[in-house]
C-alpha cells in the first residue's frame, strides 16, 4: 500500500475534516490499516471501521474516554428524554461522575451505584456498560480499553463478528461492495453496528466512509503485487551457479520452487519498506 497517496488523499481538500489531520493521527490510522491487512479486511469494511473510529473519537482517531463535561443546556439536547429542562439537567452540568451514574446506571449490565462511571465510554469504539466491557474481557480492568493495540482489537471484534448491537460488517454488504472495485457498500446503514442512531448519524459515516474509500482505493490497498507501491523496488539476482558432473539432470520443480520462493521474499521485503517508513 502505497502510504504517501493515502495520506495525500486524505489531505485533498475535498476530503473534508481528514485535511487537517496530524502526524499522531496518521500514525494511529495507520495502526488500525496495519490490523486490517493482517486480517484481510476487506477495503470497503475497513473503510466502514475507520469511518467509525473517526466519529467515535471526535476525529482524533486514538482511544479516548468519554467527555461527560455538558453544560445543562447541551445535556438537554443530548438527552432529551432524560432531562427534558434545564431545571433537570442542572444538577448533573459539569460533573461527570454524577451525569454517568444517572444516564448509564440500571442498564447495559451495571448494577453497582458507581457502575455508569466505571464503565463510561473508552477506547475507539466508545464501549459502554459493564456488559459491554465484560464482551472484551476487561470488567476488572476497564481502563485497558484506552490501550492503543487492545483499542484496535475491540473496534475489529466488534465490528467483524457483531459483538457491539447484533449487527456485523457482512450485514451492510451489496452485490457491488463484495467485489476488490466495489464502491455500494452501505456505509450509513452499517452505523447499526455501533448504535442505532442512523438517522442522526448515518449521514455522516457515510461521507466518512467514501472518503476512507476513496484513500485507500488511490493508495492500492488490497493489491498483493509490489508494484503498487512505485518507492519500493526490490531487485533479487541469483549469482551463477556452477554445475557438479552430471548434474544436467536436476529435477525442472526446483527451479520453480526457487521462483516461488523468491517472490515471497520480494513481497516480504516491500511491505517491510513500505510500513518502516
Amino acid at each position: 500500500m502505497n502510504r504517501a497517496a493515502f495520506h495525500a488523499a486524505l489531505r485533498d481538500p475535498a476530503s473534508g475534516d481528514f485535511k487537517t489531520y496530524s502526524v499522531k493521527q496518521f500514525e494511529s490510522l495507520e495502526a488500525i490499516v496495519l490490523e486490517g491487512r493482517r486480517r484481510a479486511v476487506s477495503l470497503c469494511h475497513l473503510a466502514a471501521i475507520l469511518a467509525e473510529a473517526h466519529h467515535e473519537t471526535g476525529g482524533m482517531m486514538r482511544p479516548i474516554e468519554e467527555n461527560l463535561n455538558y453544560s445543562a443546556r447541551r445535556l438537554t439536547q443530548v438527552w432529551p428524554a432524560r432531562f427534558p429542562t434545564l431545571a433537570s439537567a442542572e444538577p448533573y452540568a459539569g460533573n461527570p461522575r454524577r451525569l454517568a451514574n444517572r444516564v448509564y446506571g440500571g442498564r447495559l449490565g451495571n448494577v453497582e451505584d458507581d457502575d455508569g462511571w466505571v464503565f463510561r465510554g473508552r477506547g475507539l469504539a466508545q464501549i459502554t456498560g459493564r456488559a459491554n466491557y465484560r464482551k472484551f474481557g476487561l470488567a476488572e480492568t476497564p481502563d485497558r480499553a484506552c490501550d492503543p493495540a487492545t483499542a484496535i482489537r475491540i473496534l475489529f471484534d466488534g465490528m467483524v463478528h457483531g459483538l457491539f448491537t447484533g449487527k456485523r460488517l457482512t450485514d451492510f454488504d451489496t452485490a457491488d461492495s463484495r467485489p476488490p472495485a466495489a464502491t455500494g457498500y452501505r456505509y450509513a446503514a452499517s452505523r447499526a453496528i455501533i448504535n442505532g442512531d442512523i438517522r442522526q448519524n448515518g449521514p455522516k459515516i457515510e461521507a466518512y466512509g467514501r472518503a476512507f474509500e476513496a484513500a485507500l482505493r488511490a493508495a492500492g490497498y488490497g493489491r498483493e503485487s509490489a508494484s503498487t507501491d512505485p518507492a519500493v523496488v526490490v531487485v533479487l539476482r541469483p549469482g551463477a551457479v556452477e554445475k557438479a558432473p552430471g548434474a544436467e539432470g536436476v529435477n525442472a520443480s526446483q527451479g520453480a520452487k526457487f521462483n516461488r520462493l523468491r517472490r515471497l521474499i520480494e513481497a516480504a521485503a516491500a511491505f517491510l519498506a513500505r510500513w518502516a517508513k
